[in-house]
């Protein structure tokens, strides 16, 4: 679920968990973190598995992207889009907005 500055994800196949997932301030930047891609709580995604995701947002249009996947699924208030990914390789990969909201 896209808002203003931040994501909310929401797991509902196994059990329900939700979490916001803002982008780190600069002042709790540690070295190894990235400048505008570092989250404070990170989504984890399974290899191997068809990975379909619902994307909504709660006030204006967002656009959310993992590049390194190829995925980009655009998010706007009172409706659902879907898009599904699968996941071949481990690491560590970022989401980000592509667009500027609104």
């Amino acid at each position: 679920i896209g808002h203003q500055w931040y994501w909310s994800y929401e797991y509902s196949d196994f059990s329900n968990i939700e979490f916001d997932s803002y982008m780190k301030p600069l002042n709790e930047l540690e070295k190894s973190d990235f400048r505008l891609l570092d989250v404070d709580n990170r989504i984890i995604l399974p290899m191997n598995s068809q990975i379909r995701m619902l994307v909504t947002a709660a006030d204006v249009l967002h656009s959310w992207t993992i590049p390194s996947l190829g995925i980009k699924i655009d998010g706007a208030p009172g409706r659902l889009n879907q898009g599904s990914i699968m996941i071949n390789r481990p690491g560590l990969m970022f989401g980000q907005c592509s667009e500027i909201c609104g």
